[in-house]
């Protein structure tokens, strides 16, 4: 019997799971960290570092906290999982749902997103294909809203001089200038996917069956067209939806991404003692890394993200090596770790799913 579209999807999720697409962003990484060890290691002397770091109780408790706010990114997360399905997902389905994308997310581009296998992951815990298409848009576009809404706060409470690292060095003025370019693409996503699944969804699908047609674009012109007749789809479902919704899905949002963020703060305090003052400062720079590593072209952000942190952080303590340890645990914490649950549960869940789509076909 030929298969699927369901079936076909889960085998093309299969193949995206390779072990090298596990192996590729650990050894980016690890490449990069070895790369600044020996670049620092000249000018530092890493046990002097490791003495200044602070290994004492304190640490051991904000390393702890640290893991406790990736809690509250999950729990965040699986929360808006649970609302945008009106609570059919439970709370278990919702956090498989977590763990698969963020997984997605470890081993594909920044650029590229890993999203695009979480509809597979929706309807792998018995969501309707096509409304789990609706409820990955949905997602997309309020994460995004959720970095076009705070970002000018942030910036507005924030001097430039802090927030940007403004040292007059070209990477300094190279942050700011990526940001605020990045921020602009954001905004004008944002405002296509509010368009398109809120506002006037007929005239994007229509926009994007004449792009689908020109001629540089026609490989790619039915997954074009389809992401028209996705938007009219979700369209009709969320002007349905109450005001409470949208509140209980930003706030899931809301505090996914805060608690990711948290992190970096909790470190400093474990570490840095002397910066508490810089907390804030600490936190807004994590907007602008974030925003700045949604353009990365290695999976989840590897190599980059250790580089940009330690360099971007390194002007708030006392040297670059203590700046590239903190970005370590940062990366195990935020990153790392979701790479091998991820790895742990996806051979499981691929083997489940595709027995499923199998029995399907038989009966």
């Amino acid at each position: 019997m030929k298969p699927t579209t369901e079936s076909s999807s889960v085998k093309k999720g299969g193949n995206t799971f390779s072990f090298w697409k596990v192996l590729l962003p650990v050894v980016i990484g690890l490449g990069v960290v070895a790369y600044m060890f020996m670049r620092d290691a000249r000018k530092e002397d890493f046990s002097a570092v490791m003495s200044t770091m602070h290994f004492d109780f304190r640490s051991v408790i904000c390393i702890i906290l640290g893991f406790l706010c990736m809690f509250g990114r999950d729990f965040g997360l699986t929360w808006r999982f649970r609302a945008l399905t009106d609570r059919k997902l439970s709370w278990k389905q919702a956090w498989k749902v977590d763990m698969l994308c963020e997984f997605t997310n470890c081993v594909t581009p920044s650029a590229v997103g890993g999203s695009s296998l979480g509809m597979v992951f929706l309807n792998s815990q018995g969501i309707e294909m096509g409304r789990a298409t609706t409820l990955m848009l949905t997602t997309l576009f309020m994460d995004e809203l959720f970095f076009v809404v705070a970002c000018p706060f942030i910036v507005l409470f924030t001097s430039s001089t802090d927030i940007f690292a403004s040292t007059g060095t070209g990477f300094s003025h190279g942050i700011k200038y990526t940001f605020w370019v990045v921020y602009f693409i954001i905004t004008l996503w944002t405002f296509i996917l509010f368009t398109g699944i809120i506002w006037k969804p007929a005239w994007i699908k229509k926009t994007l069956y004449k792009i689908s047609g020109w001629r540089w674009l026609k490989k790619w012109g039915s997954q074009i067209s389809g992401l028209g007749d996705n938007m009219v789809a979700t369209s009709v479902e969320l002007r349905k939806k109450p005001f409470s919704f949208w509140l209980e899905v930003f706030w899931g949002t809301a505090l996914a991404w805060t608690s990711r963020y948290l992190v970096v703060n909790v470190l400093f305090l474990g570490f840095i003692p002397a910066d508490d003052r810089y907390q804030w400062v600490i936190l807004a720079r994590q907007f602008v890394i974030w925003v700045v590593l949604m353009v990365s072209p290695t999976p989840g952000g590897a190599g980059l993200s250790e580089w940009l942190f330690s360099e971007y952080y390194g002007d708030m303590v006392s040297g670059a090596g203590i700046a590239l340890v903190l970005a370590i645990f940062w990366r195990l914490i935020t990153y790392y770790l979701y790479l091998v649950i991820g790895a742990v549960m996806v051979p499981a869940w691929l083997k489940k799913t595709i027995e499923q789509h199998h029995q399907k076909e038989k009966q």
